[in-house]
């Protein structure tokens, strides 16, 4: 039996937008590939007559159930797992996947997980701090002219969900951490290690990269979450009661040093 994707489990999300028409003609895209929940963070011109007349009646309902918001962490808080659009390579996007290739590596993830797909603003793309959000990222092969609009890009992307495929075993995904939990999460590893001085305060976002890329491979889980909390938690205590002990033997032997008195 053929294993397809869950596409109600799949969510578009244009982070920025600039015109109108291209979230109009991104819900229309979307209705033909028979995704229908549309989040937008930030539009820059949300005029519903704009959207509406590139949507057509046939994708009104996804336009008119349209949520907006005005941070892209807010908009990505409910999510198992997120999906980069990026036409640059390089840097920190090093491994990026093709549409296909993408559409078949979410196949089991879609059973148990809600996927945002993220779409950058039409002028500049997602940034660096935007991919980090992401577990995973794709790129839209072209020829040597690379700038597909915005509704285009959205177009390849739905078309490659709606017809992936697989004859091979699926190997079940678990239902994975949202990421609301994993920023928290990150946020807390992050203090502990520029704490303990092993990563570098100055510039802490290096190694948290590969940090997170570490735990974006592995699919952790809430509970996984809650454990390496717990485990941050008691670093913390036990540095801190280090210090209390250490301040308080220091204040012991300075008045030992001015009375003379070791008894």
């Amino acid at each position: 039996m053929t294993e397809t994707i869950c596409l109600d489990h799949i969510t578009v999300v244009l982070h920025q937008p600039r015109f109108p028409e291209n979230i109009g003609a991104a819900a229309r895209a979307m209705r033909n590939m028979g995704m229908r929940r549309l989040i937008a963070v930030r539009p820059e011109n949300p005029d519903p007559e704009r959207m509406l007349r590139m949507a057509t009646h046939e994708a009104a309902d996804i336009i008119n159930a349209m949520e907006c918001v005005d941070d892209l962490k807010q908009a990505l808080a409910e999510f198992q797992y997120v999906v980069g659009t990026t036409a640059r390579l390089g840097g920190e996007r090093q491994r990026v996947y093709t549409p296909s290739n993408l559409a078949r590596h979410l196949i089991p993830i879609s059973k148990e997980n809600q996927i945002a797909v993220v779409f950058g603003p039409e002028d500049r793309g997602l940034t660096n701090e935007d991919v980090r959000n992401c577990h995973a990222l794709v790129n839209i092969p072209t020829a040597d002219f690379s700038s597909l609009n915005l509704a285009q890009a959205v177009m390849v992307m739905c078309y490659e969900l709606f017809t992936a495929g697989s004859d091979a075993e699926p190997v079940p995904a678990p239902r994975m951490a949202n990421h609301y939990d994993l920023d928290g999460m990150y946020d807390q590893l992050r203090d502990v290690l520029v704490n303990i001085s092993y990563i570098n305060a100055d510039n802490p976002d290096y190694w948290m990269n590969k940090i997170r890329r570490f735990f974006n491979r592995i699919h952790i889980r809430a509970r996984e979450v809650k454990i390496i909390r717990g485990l941050c938690r008691q670093i913390n205590w036990y540095g801190q009661k280090c210090y209390r002990d250490g301040v308080a033997e220091g204040r012991a032997s300075a008045r030992v040093s001015e009375t003379g008195d070791e008894s």
